[in-house]
């Protein structure tokens, strides 16, 4: 019967490569981290180019003054920042217990109304039109549901 080695001395690995130091493996991590940081900062991608890539046109909202103006797939809005609420449907005139400039009809019947309120864009450019809508909601306690519009596609 053969009894295994248990000398603590003995070196298992044969490597020819000398392992590497904590102080270098910390000097590489932080000059990658470096050179990624600045390579993106010295090199930017803009929003614009990135959504007509996706054959999505962005138009400035103070350019429309006509109904006729706008154009089905268009984005209108402002696309500085990022909107957490999307809601389908046809904008109407009117207010929903006095909120809002407007009213977002949506499949499911008046309980699925929404309040419409924006300050980027002429809401009265979109009535009578199927649109997607990205905005934020606001707290009200006269309507279910009161959202500043912050962007609009026209959907058909």
């Amino acid at each position: 019967m053969d009894i295994p080695n248990l000398n603590p001395q003995t070196n298992i690995i044969n490597s020819t490569a000398p392992p590497l130091s904590k102080p270098i493996l910390f000097i590489i991590i932080i000059l990658t981290l470096s050179l990624g940081y600045w390579a993106s900062r010295l090199i930017p991608v803009s929003k614009n180019s990135l959504l007509q890539n996706q054959n999505i046109l962005i138009t400035n909202p103070e350019n429309l003054t006509e109904p006729n103006q706008i154009e089905p797939n268009k984005l209108y809005g402002n696309l500085s920042k990022a909107f957490k609420d999307t809601a389908t449907g046809t904008i109407e005139k009117g207010s929903i217990n006095g909120e809002g400039t407007h009213i977002l009809n949506r499949p499911g019947g008046l309980s699925q109304r929404a309040s419409l309120t924006s300050s980027v864009i002429d809401l009265d450019l979109f009535v009578g039109k199927n649109v997607e809508i990205k905005g934020e909601t606001n707290a009200s306690t006269k309507t279910s549901w009161l959202l500043d519009v912050g962007t609009i596609k026209i959907i058909d």
